[in-house]
């Protein structure tokens, strides 16, 4: 019962504290407006314009997956890496991080590829993408940096005394969001654990790490990591010509805001729902957005960006099987 229990926290926690943090955001305001403008103002040609980077950063990552399976001895399909990148995505809506072991346990189904040594893949991708993130935010916090300051003064980062701390509403939020990734950090640890327990299981884990250094075409893989980035940036920076609101919004402001929500995404919520919307829709005030036309931004962007993960990840499912089906046939 106990261990039932602990399940059911690990699925509902995350669903709980984006429902909590999405209420604060959006506690007084009007859906209607949303509604509106996404049957009104919405331009659905750039819109399909920012999907379809969406789509090709997934294509990317399943590319450069398989490239760093081979000096593994894996040889993997092409579109079985792909179709387990869609899945992966999706399945960490019900599970924030849940995806990187599913679309292991893909491959080693469909193509026989060891479990833990593509879980190591996994972790090397992870870092690899953390460098990556972390060069792009100190690029842009020195391209921006009274953006940023601006963005921690009011969001209380910075706050003259302990009353003001304890009172104001964000340091409640960010104070969940932070409880949020110490228990998604607690439950990653105790995965580890397990494979520990498991014969040569972290012996291949390294060995999947390491396969970066065995990788053949470093300059493809390089490609493919600066193809991943630029998809991921052009998916958000697309959708402010989508309004009338945001399409003056500059270069500089949406790499500002494509870093604030990517770091936002790591709190773990489906898809970063609720961490994203704030991030999202501070920064936005800070360019000169309103506080309705923010909300009605990151509210029906995120929606859309979220029902794409969930139809990648059934046409991955379907994909993946028909595809393996016919193969063995």
């Amino acid at each position: 019962m106990n261990k039932v229990l602990k399940n059911i926290l690990k699925i509902a926690f995350p669903v709980v504290l984006g429902i909590f943090i999405l209420y604060w955001v959006y506690r007084d305001f009007d859906f209607s407006l949303a509604g509106t403008a996404l049957l009104h103002d919405t331009d659905w040609g750039w819109m399909a314009l920012s999907l379809f980077f969406g789509v090709m950063s997934h294509v990317f990552r399943g590319w450069r997956w398989r490239q760093t399976l081979r000096p593994l001895g894996a040889h993997p399909r092409a579109g079985n890496c792909v179709d387990a990148i869609f899945i992966s995505y999706a399945a960490n809506l019900v599970l924030p991080r849940v995806g990187e072991v599913s679309r292991c346990g893909l491959l080693a189904r469909y193509d026989g590829v060891s479990f833990t040594k593509s879980l190591g893949t996994v972790v090397t991708e992870r870092i690899i993408d953390g460098l990556c993130i972390l060069l792009i935010a100190a690029v842009t916090f020195f391209l921006q940096m009274p953006v940023f300051v601006t963005f921690f003064q009011e969001t209380g980062t910075k706050i003259p005394s302990l009353v003001h701390l304890l009172t104001s509403p964000w340091f409640y939020m960010v104070l969940f969001s932070a409880v949020g990734v110490v228990v998604l950090l607690y439950y990653f640890t105790r995965m580890l654990s397990v494979f520990e327990k498991v014969k040569g299981a972290m012996r291949n884990v390294v060995e999947g790490i390491s396969s970066l250094a065995a990788v053949r075409n470093k300059p493809l893989f390089l490609f493919y990591t600066l193809a991943i980035w630029i998809c991921y940036f052009l998916h958000f920076f697309y959708t402010f010509y989508c309004f009338p609101f945001t399409g003056h919004l500059s270069l500089e402001a949406g790499l500002v805001m494509f870093v604030g929500g990517t770091f936002a995404v790591i709190v773990p919520t489906p898809n970063g729902a609720g961490p994203w919307h704030f991030a999202i829709i501070t920064m936005m005030m800070l360019y000169g957005i309103s506080d309705t036309d923010a909300s009605i931004f990151a509210l029906i962007v995120h929606g859309i960006q979220t029902l794409l993960v969930i139809l990648l990840g059934v046409w991955g499912w379907i994909h993946i099987g028909l595809a393996n089906q016919k193969g063995k046939g």
